[in-house]
């Protein structure tokens, strides 16, 4: 069988034919981001001569090891050496069609995470006539780290390059640059969002998919240069690019996680005041010029359709895998819960109010899951009540049998069933080895849909405030978060 060959303005690719259509992985879409271009803006691929091998993924993008041993156990990412990392993968239905693009973006909160996971494969959107297109871009220092002398919100610039390589080159794979869909989970999601408020990536898509994340997670400059001295500080050198870049890159991704380590410990001065990510995009007036829930909320994305959700139990990964439930008693929950800035107290009364007969961990996961993706998500499909585009809403609510039933529907739990990869071991170890197939064939097909028309089969989500509950029994209802708004009034 003759394997697919296209050829694009950069190089030829050969990659490799399958049953559901053709893949061609770990392309470059920017120059290596390495030596005087580590910290700088993505640069156009370097052109490569001759017939280019496209049927393995290319190398990952460096980045500090996991800082939850179990977490990565569970949920592990693959490491690839080699420079050239600011490069993608495409799953195609047939390189001479002209099929709607769906453009991944992976999670793993800013500092971690790799599009050359196996569970994001894209065979089986290619399968149901979408083109797939899986990024890799920089992370941790050198994605998005304020270094003094350095190019602002690197990884952003780098999910910009993509987007234009998508609009420049898809075609040539089969794909019709101008029916792109936008979409990530976690940091991916929140990546997407707040490209919305990034000049440079207007009319670069048209739809965005949003699951797990939010508008809300951006430093202020401020915020910003205070993580940033407080890295540099603890890896001994200079507070600028060029004593950082200087430095031993294992040892650079040390010092960040032993900053993170302090700052979401959220004790003292200044270190109280955060309340999101320790690494994430900064507000700089240039390439993120305003917060994006405000631009959000003046009309920025309000023509591009959204499906927007999360999952019921987000933070059952980060409380039942990692041991802190068995931790978890009324004095840790009532000082996690303070970090958030809320009365303590206050909070979880209403949420035993609430959620009665729930025990300290259950309470802890549901505030912090509401903190961090629920109530932001909230904000944001308010935000866009006038929207001309249309306005999805899902939850994802299947809670598998694992660890002992506590685990819930919990942080990036749907990813094997968007991408219908249930077979894939990346993953399964929290799903288990009976997820239902069929849940995975519905949210898979409402993705397609959505891809393809906008609609990913129920009512949008207007006055009425319908939410899809995705689950074994499936079904539309209203929006479950309005009981729990007064809780973070003036904090989210």
């Amino acid at each position: 069988m003759r394997q697919p060959e296209v050829s694009i303005p950069q190089g030829s690719y050969r990659g490799v034919r399958g049953a559901a259509g053709c893949a061609f992985l770990g392309i470059p879409y920017a120059a290596p981001a390495v030596g005087e271009l580590r910290f700088a803006a993505p640069r156009p691929p370097v052109p490569s001569a001759g017939l280019q091998d496209a049927t393995r993924y290319g190398p990952t993008v460096p980045a500090p090891p996991q800082r939850s041993a179990a977490i990565a156990e569970l949920l592990p990412d693959p490491v690839i050496p080699g420079d050239a990392a600011l490069n993608l993968n495409v799953w195609t239905p047939d390189p001479a069609g002209r099929a709607p693009v769906l453009v991944w973006l992976h999670g793993g909160g800013f500092v971690t995470g790799t599009g050359a996971v196996t569970a994001f494969d894209g065979t089986a959107f290619a399968r149901d006539g979408v083109v797939v297109v899986v990024v890799n871009y920089r992370l941790a220092a050198e994605g998005f780290l304020a270094l003094p002398g350095a190019v602002p919100n690197r990884g952003l610039l780098d999910q910009v390059a993509a987007l234009r390589w998508v609009r420049d080159n898809i075609g040539a794979f089969g794909g019709d640059p101008d029916r792109v869909t936008l979409a990530g989970e976690s940091a991916g999601a929140m990546s997407a969002l707040t490209l919305l408020a990034v000049p440079a990536a207007r009319g670069l898509f048209s739809r965005v998919i949003a699951q797990s994340g939010d508008a809300h997670h951006v430093h202020t400059a401020e915020e910003a240069d205070l993580v940033a001295a407080e890295v540099t500080r603890e890896l001994g050198a200079e507070s600028s690019v060029t004593a950082f870049a200087a430095a031993d890159p294992r040892a650079a991704h040390l010092a960040l996680n032993a900053v993170i380590d302090r700052v979401s410990a959220g004790v003292g001065d200044p270190w109280g005041r955060f309340r999101r990510l320790v690494v994430q995009p900064v507000v700089d007036g240039e390439v993120l010029p305003e917060h994006p829930a405000g631009a959000i909320a003046d009309g920025a994305g309000a023509d591009v359709d959204l499906l927007i959700g999360g999952n019921t139990d987000e933070y059952g990964l980060f409380t039942f895998p990692t041991g802190l439930a068995d931790r978890l008693g009324a004095a840790l929950l009532r000082d996690l819960v303070g970090r958030l800035g809320v009365d303590p107290d206050a909070t979880v009364a209403r949420y035993r109010d609430l959620l009665p007969g729930a025990d300290p961990a259950d309470l802890y996961v549901a505030i912090q899951g509401d903190w961090f993706c629920r109530v932001p998500a909230r904000r944001v499909l308010d935000a866009r009540a006038g929207a001309r585009a249309r306005t999805h809403a899902y939850e994802f609510a299947w809670r598998p049998p694992t660890f002992g039933g506590r685990l819930g529907a919990c942080h990036t739990l749907e990813v094997p069933f968007v991408f219908d990869t249930l077979g894939d071991p990346w993953g399964r170890r929290l799903r288990g080895d009976s997820a239902p197939q069929s849940l995975a064939d519905e949210v898979h097909g409402a993705w397609v849909r959505f891809v393809v028309s906008g609609d990913p089969g129920w009512a949008a989500y207007g006055r009425d405030r319908v939410v899809r509950r995705l689950d074994l029994e499936s079904r539309s209802e209203p929006d479950r978060t309005s009981e729990r708004l007064p809780a973070w009034a003036g904090v989210i």
